[in-house]
Formats: structure tokens, C-alpha cells, sequence
């Protein structure tokens, strides 16, 4: 399918402005379009630009504070809760993770917890941020329930992406990015952007049986059947319990207000000379690359791909050619666009 292409740096800007315009402060403005714009970058669509239609709308109800009072609840050496004030979630989680950040610098981890924040894009654009100074870093995101349960026919859990970054020495960061559901709730909505059909076994539909019509689609699956459920299952225990607000039981009660699009999260930064020495880890973060890359490759395969490799192949393309964009996502940036009269940028193909 041919898909029209613009450069991410125009793309970039365009967001901003439209942020901007929406009446975020230039800064938080800049974050969450350079984290949409990065997904869209590494060829992961479903959390790129095609989020603005929805993130307007729940700015307009009111869901998203585009200029929230972000604030430490709770803090020692090495941990802290950090109240979001259901700001956008790149805003507070890029905050969140500088100070994850700064304490593993100080005591050897820093451990925090964000509570009340809204979608955060891609999770990992913030693992990486530790990584790129040396440090490893992992992040979490927990919401209501939008999968189900190992066994069950209705949503249950959250799908919960997980990132985890490791820096290496010649070679880019290892970056795995996995929500816990065989696909991404954005893959829906890319794929009605492109109006194609969905996998048989990535969802199923309002009454429990599953489907190829993304429009249909309404309850994703869990990754490897118990074990992503299961870790879904933790990964409540892990955010939203700890931060004392509890995600899953209270709409599974269908209480008041439970309902509502919120999410809990976690960010993680680890100084790896707190545990080894540091060259070494970088050397043989390389190493392994390395040798898996010297096994031999099973029928199919042309090459052995590591964690993030394919997505930085794909950033290196659209850094040079431009961003393929769907109909459906060019209509929802044209429709932004009128709104705030920020004009779209070309096409360069």
C-alpha cells in the first residue's frame, strides 16, 4: 500500500505547534511530540502521530491537564511517587525518569512510581533516556482493563507494555518494548487507519469471539496465553497497588468512575557500576550481539535480529526518506490542522 511520506522534522514541529495551540507550554508541547514523532520514527505507528484525534478529544473532555500540578507524593534516596495530575504521559514520564535518573546516580537505582498520568506513547523512549548515559533503565505502564485474561472471554487486565534499555559500547542500546497482549491496542487503530484486516488471533470482538475487522475488535489477547496474563496480573500489583489506587479490581466492580482513561506507571534507572565495572558490561553487551549474530539462521531468515535493531533500521530509513503516513492518519492531522490553523507540512512523496 503506497503511503504518503514527510519528513519527521517537519512532522515534528507540526505537532508542536498543534500542542501548542491546544495551550501546553512550549516545552511540555515539544516532549510529547518528539515522543510521538520518535515512535513514528522507529516504525512503531500504533503510538505515533495517529494518536492526535484521541489525545484532542480527551483533552477536551478534560482526561489530559495540559498544565497539571505534577508533584512528589512520597520520597527516600532512592524511590519516589510522583502524582501526575493526569498531565500527558511523555510530560511527567520524561520527569519522572530524570529523577529515576538522578538518584541512580546517587545511591545505585532509583526506583519511582507515577500515579494519575494519561497515555505515554512508546515506553521505550524512556529506558532508552537512562541508556544513553550509561545507565540501564526499565519502564512500565499499567491502565484498565483492555485485555483479557488468560482463559476468559471479556477484558480483564491491562496488556501493560514493559521497557527495558541497556547501553552497549560500539553498538546501539538494546531496547526491547513488549506490551503483554500479542498486539498493541494502536495496532487496532492503525490498521483501521490503513482499512485492512487484523490477525484472527489478536483480539476478539464485543461478545467474546474473535476477529480480522479492526472496527469490530474491542478486546485484545494476551501474549503467550498465562504467562502475559500473569505478568499483567503482577504488573497491577506492582503500580497501581502500590500507589494506592487499584486499576483492575474497581472497574471489574464496575464502580463509579472507574471508567475513566488513567493510568499508573513505573520508571526504573540502574547506575550499572553500582553492581560491575562498566567498560566490561558495555563490552559484553556487545559480545552477545555479536555471537548470536554468528549462529546460523533458520530457514526464512535472512538475518538475526537483537531487541530495537529492527526499529533503529527503520529509524535510519525514515530519518533519510520521510515517515510513511496512512489516509486515515493523514486525515486525522489535516482535520488538526483546521482546527488550530497550523498548516500541514508537504509531502516529500
Amino acid at each position: 500500500m503506497a503511503e504518503s511520506r514527510m519528513a519527521w522534522d517537519r512532522l515534528q514541529s507540526f505537532m508542536q505547534s498543534v500542542f501548542e495551540r491546544v495551550g501546553m507550554p512550549p516545552e511540555d508541547a515539544k516532549t510529547e511530540a518528539e515522543v510521538l514523532v520518535w515512535a513514528n520514527l522507529r516504525g512503531v505507528d500504533s503510538h505515533g502521530v495517529l494518536r492526535i484525534e484521541w489525545y484532542l478529544e480527551l483533552i477536551d473532555k478534560g482526561v489530559m491537564n495540559i498544565r497539571p500540578n505534577i508533584r512528589l507524593e512520597k520520597e527516600t534516596p532512592a524511590t519516589f511517587i510522583m502524582d501526575a495530575d493526569h498531565a500527558l504521559g511523555p510530560v511527567v514520564t520524561t520527569q519522572a525518569m530524570r529523577l529515576a535518573m538522578a538518584k541512580a546516580r546517587n545511591v545505585g537505582i532509583g526506583w519511582g512510581l507515577i500515579r494519575n498520568t494519561t497515555h505515554q506513547g512508546a515506553m521505550g523512549y524512556y529506558p532508552l533516556m537512562a541508556a544513553q548515559e550509561g545507565l540501564a533503565g526499565i519502564a512500565i505502564v499499567n491502565g484498565p482493563p483492555s485485555m483479557a485474561p488468560f482463559g476468559a472471554a471479556a477484558m480483564g487486565v491491562h496488556n501493560t507494555p514493559v521497557a527495558i534499555c541497556v547501553p552497549g559500547r560500539n553498538r546501539r542500546p538494546l531496547l526491547l518494548d513488549i506490551a503483554m497482549s500479542v498486539a498493541a491496542g494502536g495496532k487496532l487503530r492503525l490498521a483501521k487507519d490503513r482499512n485492512t484486516p487484523i490477525p484472527i488471533e489478536w483480539t476478539l470482538d464485543k461478545n467474546g469471539k474473535p476477529t480480522t475487522d479492526p472496527h469490530l475488535a474491542s478486546i485484545l489477547l494476551p501474549i503467550a496465553g498465562p504467562k502475559g496474563s500473569g505478568l499483567a496480573i503482577l504488573f497491577e500489583c506492582l503500580t497501581g497497588l502500590m500507589v494506592g489506587d487499584p486499576l483492575l479490581e474497581p472497574s471489574l466492580k464496575k464502580e463509579p468512575g472507574a471508567d475513566v482513561h488513567r493510568q499508573h506507571g513505573i520508571v526504573a534507572a540502574i547506575d550499572i557500576a553500582a553492581f560491575t565495572d562498566v567498560e566490561a558490561y558495555r563490552d559484553h553487551a556487545d559480545g552477545i550481539i555479536d555471537e548470536l549474530k554468528k549462529l546460523p539462521r533458520a530457514e526464512g531468515h535472512s538475518q538475526i535480529l537483537v531487541p530495537g535493531e529492527l526499529e533503529d533500521l527503520t529509524h535510519d530509513e525514515r530519518v533519510r526518506d520521510g515517515i510513511p503516513l496512512p489516509d486515515g492518519t493523514v486525515e486525522k492531522l489535516k482535520i488538526a490542522a483546521q482546527r488550530f490553523d497550523v498548516p500541514l507540512p508537504d509531502f516529500v512523496s
